[in-house]
């Protein structure tokens, strides 16, 4: 799997924190659509995703959305998925007008501590049937 081969939104996220797997949870909730797929940063396909845009996982301490054969890192991956979701939760895409630079420092402070607030995973996690669907990484 490549840039070329991403058919659906796909997000890519850290599969041991479980800050990252309660997002990606949220998503699933309000994906009224089923447009988004997932994968772990973790995976060998995620690798394969990452490296067609020139990113490296090991660089990587964020959601990753690829969508329309673009990258997007940080809090502008986050704004641009919670805009797709069903409700109210589109709302929260005006953060958008804060200067990336504020947004992403507000984020990367999050990301630096997320493990120590939110708590670590021994493994990745593993879908349920009704999901696999939707994870690059079966």
């Amino acid at each position: 799997m490549n840039a070329a081969t991403v058919q659906h939104p796909v997000i890519l996220f850290d599969g041991v924190c479980n800050l990252c797997n309660g997002f990606v949870q949220f998503v699933i909730r309000h994906d009224k659509k089923q447009q988004f797929h997932f994968g772990a940063l973790q995976s060998i396909r995620a690798q394969e995703v990452l490296e067609g845009f020139s990113l490296s996982q090991k660089h990587l301490t964020t959601i990753v959305l690829i969508q329309n054969n673009q990258a997007f890192t940080e809090s502008t991956a986050v704004l641009k998925i919670v805009k797709q979701l069903h409700g109210g939760w589109p709302l929260l895409y005006m953060f958008i007008i804060i200067p990336k630079s504020l947004r992403n420092w507000v984020y990367k402070l999050v990301s630096k501590y997320r493990y120590r607030i939110f708590g670590k995973r021994d493994s990745c996690m593993v879908p349920t049937p009704e999901l696999q669907g939707r994870f690059i990484d079966k």
